[in-house]
């Protein structure tokens, strides 16, 4: 856990949840983002997502080409609209207290956490995107 006033980063807890609950389909035999785009259901079919298994990799979707593909994908849909979670959201734990828990912890190390798309981020918005590595 995460005691109130200290930094969440991505070596410290992020690295951890992901090696947990997402590396199955997100690991180093998964494409790149670029691949990924190019043959989305196939990917999908296969069950491979994009590759998240470096920070770099991890920062395409949080404040890189696709920002915010993190957030909407993980979010708990209680603030949308719909009410309806990411599709990724059921994958954060195996109850809800865990999968509250970790988006908690994710939503920390964000910053501002956003549902919005790229396209549709101020630049304001993208640099209040903290996700510290260390």
């Amino acid at each position: 856990g995460v005691s109130a006033g200290e930094a969440v980063t991505y070596e410290k807890e992020i690295k951890g949840i992901i090696a947990k609950r997402c590396i199955a389909c997100h690991g180093s035999e998964s494409p790149t983002m670029v691949e990924f785009d190019r043959n989305k259901e196939g990917y999908k079919k296969k069950m491979k997502g994009p590759r998240f298994d470096t920070y770099g990799n991890l920062m395409v979707v949080v404040k890189g080409s696709d920002a915010g593909a993190l957030m909407r994908r993980l979010d708990d849909g209680k603030n949308t609209k719909d009410g309806k979670p990411g599709n990724m959201h059921n994958r954060l734990g195996s109850t809800d207290a865990e999968r509250s828990a970790n988006l908690e912890t994710f939503r920390k190390w964000v910053g501002n956490w956003t549902l919005k798309r790229k396209k549709e981020l101020r630049k304001e918005e993208l640099e209040a995107i903290t996700a510290p590595e260390k």
